[in-house]
C-alpha cells in the first residue's frame, strides 16, 4: 500500500496559435501565412474583409507621415438616451475602451505618395461606425481644413447608419457634412469617397455619395435600407447582387471598384491627374 499518492494533474493545454483563417466570404480554411493580414483579402475569392482605421491608414499613407486631427473630439450623449439594454454613454464608454477610438471616424493629414491629402477613415468596430454628432463634426472640421489648404480631401465610409441614440442630432450631420463637401465642390478641391462594407444609411445618403468621384472596394454592400426590408416592403424578390459594389457599377451609381491592393496607386494617379487639369 502506497504511502503517499501522487495527485496528477493536467497542465493547461498551451495555447496554440491559429494556423488557419476562415474566410467570411467562401468559407474555405486559409492558411495563415497566405492570408496577408495587411490588406485582408482573401486569397482564394477576393472578399474584402473589414479594416480597422489604423490599418486602413497604414495601407494608405506615406509611412510615418499621417497626423491625427482632433483627437479630443469624443461621442456625447445629447438625448441621454438609455433603453432596456443600458444607457448610450455607458455603450459609447465601453466601445472606446475596447478599440481605442473616440468617435467612428479617425481624421488628419498625411502623404500619399508625396502628395498631401486630408483623409476621414471610419472604423466599423465603434457602434457600427454609426454617423453621430461628433462624427459629423470631425468630418466637416476635416473637410474645412482640406478647403483653407487647398488640399484633397479623402473619406473612407464603412457605416450602418445614423446613429439613432442622438436622434435629430445625428440626421442633421448629413446636411451639415454635404456643406462642407459642397464648399470643397465650389473651390474645386477634389474630394475622393471610398465606399467600403458595409456603407449603409445616413452615411451612404450623404457625404459618401456625393464625391467627384466614387469608387467602392470589391463585392462591398452600399444602400440606405437593407435587402431585407426592401423586399418586405415592395413584396419583390431582389436580384442575388443587389447593392453589391458591382450591381451599383453597372447602374451608374459610383464610377470605379478598385481592389484594395491596387487602391492607393490608383487614388494617387487620379490626384497627380487633377493637379494637372
Amino acid at each position: 500500500m502506497a504511502w503517499f499518492r501522487k495527485t496528477r494533474r493536467k497542465k493547461p493545454a498551451a495555447e496554440k496559435e491559429a494556423l488557419w483563417v476562415v474566410c467570411p466570404g467562401c468559407k474555405a480554411h486559409i492558411h495563415k501565412d497566405k492570408w496577408d493580414p495587411g490588406l485582408n483579402v482573401c486569397p482564394e475569392c477576393g472578399f474584402h474583409d473589414k479594416l480597422t482605421c489604423r490599418q486602413r491608414i497604414d495601407l494608405t499613407a506615406d509611412a510615418g507621415t499621417f497626423e491625427e486631427f482632433d483627437a479630443d473630439i469624443a461621442a456625447g450623449d445629447p438625448l441621454e438616451f438609455s433603453d432596456a439594454r443600458g444607457g448610450y454613454a455607458d455603450k459609447a464608454a465601453e466601445t472606446a475602451a475596447k478599440t481605442g477610438l473616440k468617435e467612428a471616424v479617425l481624421t488628419g493629414r498625411c502623404k500619399l505618395e508625396g502628395i498631401t491629402v486630408v483623409l476621414a477613415v471610419m472604423d466599423f468596430r465603434f457602434l457600427g461606425g454609426s454617423l453621430a454628432g461628433s462624427t459629423g463634426e470631425k468630418i466637416l472640421l476635416a473637410s474645412d481644413h482640406a478647403l483653407r489648404h487647398k488640399f484633397p480631401f479623402i473619406v473612407f465610409s464603412a457605416s450602418g447608419g445614423a446613429r439613432m441614440h442622438e436622434g435629430i442630432v445625428s440626421l442633421m450631420q448629413m446636411a451639415k457634412t454635404c456643406a462642407g463637401i459642397a464648399r470643397l465642390h465650389k473651390a474645386r478641391v477634389p474630394y475622393l469617397s471610398v465606399l467600403t462594407n458595409p456603407t449603409f444609411g445616413g452615411v451612404s445618403a450623404s457625404y459618401a455619395t456625393v464625391g467627384d468621384l466614387n469608387i467602392a472596394e470589391p463585392g462591398a454592400l452600399i444602400g440606405f435600407a437593407g435587402r431585407r426590408v426592401i423586399e418586405q416592403t415592395i413584396k419583390e424578390k431582389l436580384p442575388d447582387d443587389f447593392q453589391t459594389a458591382e450591381y451599383l457599377l453597372e447602374h451608374g451609381f459610383i464610377d470605379r471598384i478598385v481592389h484594395r491592393r491596387d487602391l492607393k496607386p490608383f487614388l494617387s494617379q487620379v490626384l497627380n491627374y487633377w493637379s494637372r487639369s
